[in-house]
């Protein structure tokens, strides 16, 4: 071999100094080393499936990221003003609604006074997997967005515990922001609360039209009941409301009516689909056509008077105090009669308020009037008329204590001196025929204070004079003699007894007191004249015959009625104020058409006109009184209605006469069923002789009508 070619090949390796053969051939080191197979580019639709993964996973780690901070930072918030708000309902006796005294027409009820087929109308209308279902269902709220988007309308995706977060916690606005809070706040709430209660909020504050928030306000507007009484296919329509309560409410909008009908259609529809209602129940339902939406049931008329008296019962009984009451939510069932009520407004207009003409009589302008009626049996005032309109004059006259009562309280009178056996000066029992000097401004007797000595209406003088027929035309002078003889102190007991307050302005024990300076309300007079109309039990007088909140009910004073008096000193009163209306001064109450007893009264210098009255099923007191409406000071009435003087026997007893006879309209004609002292029974005592020669009566000095003093009874001849 030629050294050329030898040197051109490699050098065979060393051997391996442990004798093995590697198995693989070396590489030629001056030659280059072979370039790797190139690897394939990927495909532009790959690459951006791989980016798209990964954005797919930043976006899912940023949004769970996201969900954790959200669910971290946004707390379950108190509650919003308005879903709270409640207005407190007042109702007549009856149960239809008297008023409420609030903006937010809302009661709250509990969930188990909804009858279960209305909760499940508003299911069926609004989130049929409700019980089954999360707090907050995604799918449908992406759906609701496109479909937005998509210009399908406004729709919200949202569930039932949302839509509550929305009316409860949050607002109405339409703001990303809240709906964020709205999502996070509803999942927090599933954990917190039940889904009956979760239930329960919605349907309490969820807009039903007719400024009604909440089902049980909803059941009224729309049916003029409670809810508990709703039946499935007005729970049905109330649910159809949800959706568009405006335009759906078919007698406001009555063109509405096939839309309506099929949005019914559709709520009964799922009930049937979800097993609430059988096929043959749906097709037995009729649509229940709603009732005509009326005004607000505010303060107007005689509506805020009754709101304010029965406040001030429940306020100054300590049934709730004035604070929580303000707050709301109250359920308030009074114990007014609405036919009662309606019949003594009327009363008032036809003898008064339609009369009143300030440009012929300029006295007419300050003329006001105020009434109450009181079941004697029961102490349940059954109407109260507090003025002309709540909003024009806000005092309530039936409540106000700023009247003097005038000769209205002379039966107090006479009840102390039957109850207690009184005397006169001279040791002769005290009865309705007991002789007493009527002579004008005569000095009372016995009378350790200051002297005293009233004069009688017009001046009139009566000489010798029976009780009873003092009583019949009212003289002071007698009366004022008989408190004395009675004991001042004592009439003023029986008084409280029979149902003035102990509190009355001017119930002064003194001469006086008979003559009626106290100025007691016409509430008040009307619970006193209950009392003698009741055999002299009273039971104290109510304006609420049951109060709750929330369901739960408040408890209630008792109304067990007691002897105040004994039933010999009423009945022997009723006796003689029977006279009073039979031939007195109250003979226009005759027009009532049934037996009746009353007294008549006049406040100092004509300033008020009273008539006290009663059937043995009724007692009910009426006042005018002058008031001038600019100052608010006291004005005498002289001259008003056209009338010289307006007096308790002239428009109060006509009042009293017309109010009585609807009042009482188809009920049994009863008479009195009397008890009377010894004595009472005989037969009116003969004219009695003057006295003896010489004696002159004394003259009196006053009003009639107040002011303190004694006097000096003439021992009447026999």
């Amino acid at each position: 071999m030629s050294p050329s070619l030898r040197s051109s090949s490699p050098a065979p390796p060393p051997p391996d100094p442990g004798g093995a053969d590697p198995g693989w051939e070396p590489r030629d080191p001056t030659l280059a080393a072979p370039r790797a197979a190139a690897r394939p580019r990927a495909s532009l639709p790959r690459r951006l499936l791989r980016a798209a993964g990964w954005l797919a996973l930043l976006g899912a780690v940023l949004l769970g990221g996201a969900f954790v901070a959200g669910y971290l930072l946004v707390d379950i918030p108190a509650a919003n003003a308005a879903a709270v708000a409640q207005s407190n309902l007042y109702l007549y006796r009856d149960g239809t609604v008297l008023a409420r005294d609030g903006e937010v027409n809302r009661e709250n009820v509990r969930l188990d006074r909804i009858p279960l087929s209305v909760r499940q109308a508003v299911l069926a209308a609004e989130d049929r997997d409700f019980h089954t279902s999360r707090a907050v269902d995604p799918k449908a709220m992406v759906r609701a967005a496109w479909n937005t988007l998509n210009g399908k309308g406004r729709q919200s995706g949202s569930t039932i515990t949302q839509q509550y977060v929305k009316n409860y916690y949050l607002g109405q606005e339409q703001t990303l922001t809240r709906k964020a809070k709205e999502f996070f706040i509803a999942i927090k709430l599933e954990r917190e609360k039940t889904k009956d209660e979760i239930l329960q909020g919605y349907l309490n504050t969820s807009y039903f039209g007719r400024n009604a928030y909440g089902v049980q306000a909803a059941a009224h507007a729309y049916y003029g009941k409670d809810v508990e009484r709703l039946g499935p296919a007005e729970g049905a329509y109330l649910a159809a409301l949800l959706k568009a309560p405006s335009a759906y409410d078919v007698t406001t909008h009555p063109e509405n009516r096939p839309a309506v009908l099929a949005r019914w259609g559709y709520v009964l529809d799922g009930m049937v689909g979800e097993g609430w209602l059988t096929p043959g129940e749906r097709a037995a339902l009729r649509f229940p056509d709603p009732q005509t939406a009326r005004p607000a049931t505010g303060l107007s008329g005689q509506r805020g008077y009754l709101v304010q008296a029965v406040e001030e019962y429940l306020t100054g009984r300590g049934i709730v105090d004035e604070k929580t009451l303000a707050g709301g939510g109250f359920r308030i069932v009074t114990t007014i009669d609405p036919a009662r009520q309606a019949a003594l407004v009327r009363a008032v207009e036809d003898r008064v308020t339609h009369r009143l003409d300030p440009a012929a009589h300029p006295t007419d302008r300050y003329v006001r009037a105020g009434a109450a009626a009181v079941e004697p049996a029961t102490g349940r005032v059954v109407a109260l008329y507090g003025g002309v309109d709540y909003t024009e004059q806000y005092v309530n006259n039936a409540t106000r204590r700023d009247y003097q009562v005038g000769s209205t309280f002379k039966p107090f009178v006479l009840t102390a001196a039957v109850q207690s056996g009184a005397r006169t000066q001279y040791g002769e029992p005290i009865t309705p025929y007991t002789l007493y000097d009527g002579t004008d401004r005569r000095p009372v007797e016995g009378w350790p204070g200051a002297p005293y000595d009233p004069a009688n209406e017009d001046g009139e003088s009566y000489g010798e004079i029976p009780v009873g027929t003092a009583t019949d035309l009212s003289v002071n002078a007698v009366y004022a003699q008989m408190a004395v003889d009675v004991g001042p102190a004592r009439v003023r007991r029986t008084a409280v007894a029979l149902g003035l307050p102990a509190t009355t302005p001017d119930l002064t024990a003194s001469p006086s007191i008979a003559l009626g300076p106290a100025t007691a309300s016409v509430l008040d007079m009307a619970q006193a004249y209950a009392t003698l109309a009741a055999h002299g039990r009273r039971g104290d007088h109510t304006l609420v015959a049951a109060v709750s909140r929330d369901g739960d009910p408040l408890p209630l004073p008792s109304a067990e009625p007691r002897q105040a008096v004994g039933r010999e000193a009423a009945d022997t009163t009723t006796a003689v104020l029977r006279s009073v209306v039979e031939s007195g001064t109250g003979t226009a109450a005759l027009d009532a058409g049934r037996p009746a007893a009353g007294k008549t009264g006049t406040a100092e210098d004509d300033k008020a006109a009273w008539f006290a009255g009663y059937t043995p099923e009724l007692a009910t007191v009426v006042a005018l009184m002058g008031q001038d409406p600019e100052t608010g000071a006291h004005e005498p009435l002289y001259g008003a209605l056209g009338l010289p003087r307006v007096n308790g026997g002239g428009p109060p007893a006509e009042i009293w006469a017309r109010f009585t006879r609807e009042a009482l309209a188809g009920t049994p004609v009863r008479d009195f069923d009397l008890r009377l002292m010894p004595g009472a029974e005989l037969p009116e005592v003969p004219p009695v002789p003057d006295g003896p020669e010489g004696e002159e009566d004394e003259g009196w000095y006053g009003t009639g009508e107040a002011g303190p003093g004694p006097a000096k009874t003439r021992r009447p001849a026999r």
